[in-house]
């Protein structure tokens, strides 16, 4: 069984609400992987969902604790929350980089997927911060250097460049449209599995690669809403894409 550790996909959202000469706040939590990981827990994949607050102190330290997975996936979850644990954070303490641990992992056999997102790549107002980091170096695109997102409110429907790649396998024709995107550059040798049409800038969707033994997936766009809409939520193939994925990344078996 395929052993996937997803990274982030959720926040927390405070408010305040005016009625009147009256106020009062309130907090909430969210979390965007729901859909993603009921759809591979049916395909038989064992996902170990470590939400972001949780990845501060969570993600592995050690490459020990890293060998109990077969693929680390980040979505939506930018460079600092690894970068800045606790004990560096509030206690100025040192700690191993995990980056570092990372591309170190991947370059001996691991399967890395990054997903776009408002945080994942550089994100918005380049916060995202995975430029010029080990991790980038260990993907099959290069991050641009600010604000990577494109939003397409009219909608892009994926255009499929290498059909008889095994990350489309089973994957039906009839993509569903997406609503945005982080823009990206495929790294030379990498291969381009999905683009946005060309007249809309046929940016790069899905993109895989390797490094060193590892072998490494780029997908621009989210895991849900709101750059997946419904449509693409419901759409039989999401859950054969996803599982493709995850499991090219896996390596042979």
């Amino acid at each position: 069984m395929t052993k996937l550790l997803l990274v982030g996909e959720s926040w927390v959202s405070s408010a305040s609400h005016f009625k009147g000469f009256d106020q009062f706040g309130s907090v909430t939590f969210h979390t965007g992987a729901d859909r993603f990981v009921q759809g591979m827990e049916r395909a038989g994949i064992d996902v170990t969902y470590m939400k972001a607050h949780e990845a501060a102190e969570g993600f592995p330290y050690t490459r020990e604790a890293l060998e109990a997975y077969d693929v680390v996936m980040l979505s939506d979850i930018g460079a600092n929350t690894l970068l800045l644990p606790p004990d560096v954070w509030l206690r100025g303490q040192r700690v191993p980089n995990r980056l570092k641990l990372i591309e170190g992992w991947v370059q001996d056999g691991g399967g890395l997927i990054m997903i776009g997102g408002y945080m994942t790549f550089q994100g918005i107002d380049g916060r995202g911060r995975w430029h010029r980091t080990p991790v980038e170096r260990a993907l099959p695109v290069e991050c641009l250097p600010h604000d990577d997102r494109v939003e397409i409110p009219e909608g892009a429907t994926p255009e499929v460049v290498q059909a008889g790649h095994p990350l489309l396998a089973g994957v039906p024709s009839d993509w569903p449209y997406l609503l945005g995107v982080n823009e990206l550059s495929a790294r030379p040798g990498a291969e381009i599995i999905l683009r946005l049409p060309g007249d809309q800038g046929g940016l790069p969707l899905l993109v895989s690669g390797t490094h060193g033994k590892g072998r490494t997936l780029a997908w621009a766009s989210d895991m849900s809403e709101h750059w997946l809409p419904r449509p693409f939520l419901d759409w039989p193939g999401y859950d054969v894409l996803f599982e493709n994925m995850v499991t090219w990344a896996a390596g042979p078996s």
